[in-house]
């Protein structure tokens, strides 16, 4: 028995030492820490119960059966955050790159396979070289196994990645797959064919920092939601991303105790929107006056900078915040943010957090190249997820609910449960300007003065539509709030909606405009 358990105690040494002390050093000395000083960070000090910890690889061609590691690559297991149950796997790039293996995928698997039946969340920590070429097609078979569960357990259960180390070929699909995507800048990159393969097949010469690092996909891509400037500062995230979300979809968010009063009056709201229609200011500033002190948290900051999606609390309750940003693009509706959008409605749907909409749209961009790209069929998403979405739908127009973007914004056709809007809200089928051009044509060709009929008729276009009023006489507007309440209103509306039941007709799905 001694000598089992020496065998035992032996084999565990082994796999807590990764791939020895001179890998080990290399990974420090690349700024980056090692699968189990992650964890450390992550978990509770005491909760990690690893699975698979002595799993080793069976394959003995090109000389790989001198290099069988315990482990092989992968921490897998479960603990908590904060107190609450989560799953995790760590790839362990100092243990043969970190190189996708069946053995690793069978351990990933398991996991998933266990917090799904648990109802738990899972983070993925990625650190992989790519696929193990030494094992052929079952290191490809092995992606599959991992992207499967991940698209099972999609909507049920909160899967958060942070990449933090390469992430290569099929190994970028699982993330892509997953709910939340944090990016370590300078250490973290993904890409389907590297910088070689590009040279060799495209001529393009590109670092995989310029192909595929964080700011990339943060800014220009949109796979990526969150930029860390180093590991601690990533585990730092995925931490407070838990902190807003539940367990699974059939549970709720936690509720955290603040000191923000929630009937806390902001009389700055009362004068931030300019006088000039056509002058910007920041939606940013609304928001981080009317939610919790210091709650809001944007996702996807950096991509499609013309909408804000964030998460963000009021009176503790953890809620999801759309809103157009006056100071981009005039806040106007495009391709990527219709994206952006509409995927953040649905992830605030499938996990039970009320949506908070606040308007300042003057329509969708105009353009051939948008026309071209498919804006129609992208704007439609934002259609689809407000329309399908069963969770709490309160909105705020705030200025400019102008033509189809006043439809899609979480109006009472998409299925909004309370509408709300400031004194300054513009709700109109299309601006003054292009009513002119469209219903005063004729009158001013035949008044001898153009350019001052058009002015008198947009002097009473504005008085008659560009204001509030005529919606709320047709009931598409519940009530007009002065911005300085607007904090309290909100909160007073969650707790009527808190208790809200509704669902979607039966069907196996429906055909979202992908």
């Amino acid at each position: 028995m001694a000598d089992k358990l020496a065998e035992l105690r032996s084999l565990r040494q082994q796999a807590l030492a990764g791939g020895g002390e001179a890998r080990v050093a290399a990974q420090h000395k690349r700024g980056a820490l090692t699968a189990r000083e992650r964890l450390a960070l992550l978990l509770d000090e005491g909760s990690f119960e690893e699975l698979g910890s002595l799993a080793r690889h069976r394959n003995t061609d090109f000389d790989m059966a001198e290099r069988r590691f315990p482990g092989d690559g992968v921490v897998t297991g479960f603990g908590k955050v904060d107190g609450r149950r989560v799953a995790v796997y760590a790839q362990d790039f100092t243990v043969l790159g970190g190189s996708f293996s069946e053995v690793q995928a069978n351990k990933i698997a398991r996991v998933q396979d266990l917090a799904l039946q648990a109802g738990v969340p899972v983070i993925g920590l990625n650190d992989s070289g790519g696929a193990r070429v030494q094992e052929g097609v079952g290191s490809l078979a092995a992606y599959g196994e991992v992207f499967y569960r991940n698209v099972q357990a999609s909507g049920v259960i909160p899967q958060i990645s942070l990449i933090m180390g390469p992430c290569a070929g099929g190994a970028v699909y699982s993330p892509a797959l997953t709910d939340l995507v944090v990016m370590v800048d300078g250490t973290a990159n993904m890409f389907l064919t590297g910088p070689e393969i590009i040279k060799q097949v495209t001529g393009e010469d590109v670092t995989s920092d310029e192909l595929g690092g964080a700011w990339v996909h943060n800014q220009r891509s949109g796979v990526a939601h969150f930029e860390a400037a180093n590991d601690q500062e990533a585990i730092a995230l995925a931490k407070r991303l838990l902190g807003h979300l539940p367990q699974n979809n059939a549970e709720d968010a936690p509720q955290l105790v603040t000191s923000d009063p929630p009937d806390r009056a902001d009389a700055a709201l009362d004068a931030i929107i300019p006088q000039d229609d056509d002058q910007p200011y920041d939606m940013r500033e609304v928001l981080d006056r009317i939610c919790d002190a210091g709650s809001v948290l944007q996702v996807g900051e950096h991509y499609a900078g013309n909408a804000i999606t964030a998460f963000a609390r009021l009176d503790g309750y953890s809620v999801g915040v759309v809103a157009n940003q006056p100071s981009v693009l005039s806040g106007v509706l495009d391709i990527d943010s219709s994206d952006k959008i509409s995927r953040f409605v649905r992830l605030c749907d499938a996990y039970n957090l009320p949506v908070v909409t606040l308007v300042d749209c003057p329509g969708y961009l105009p353009g051939v190249q948008q026309e071209y790209c498919g804006v129609i069929r992208h704007g439609a998403k934002v259609i689809y997820a407000y329309a399908q979405a069963t969770v709490p739908k309160l909105c705020v127009v705030t200025r400019k609910a102008i033509g189809g973007s006043y439809v899609a914004l979480s109006s009472k056709q998409m299925g909004n449960d309370i509408a709300f809007a400031w004194p300054t809200a513009q709700i109109a089928v299309m601006g003054p300007e292009g009513a002119a051009r469209l219903l005063n044509r004729k009158a001013a060709a035949a008044s001898g003065d153009p350019a001052k009929s058009d002015q008198e008729f947009i002097a009473r276009y504005r008085e008659k539509f560009l204001n509030p009023y005529q919606a709320v006489d047709l009931g598409q507007i519940d009530e007009v709030i002065e911005p300085s309440q607007t904090r309290w209103r909100l909160i007073k509306s969650l707790e009527l909606l808190r208790t809200k039941v509704q669902a979607n007709p039966a069907k196996k799905h429906g055909l979202f405009p992908v």
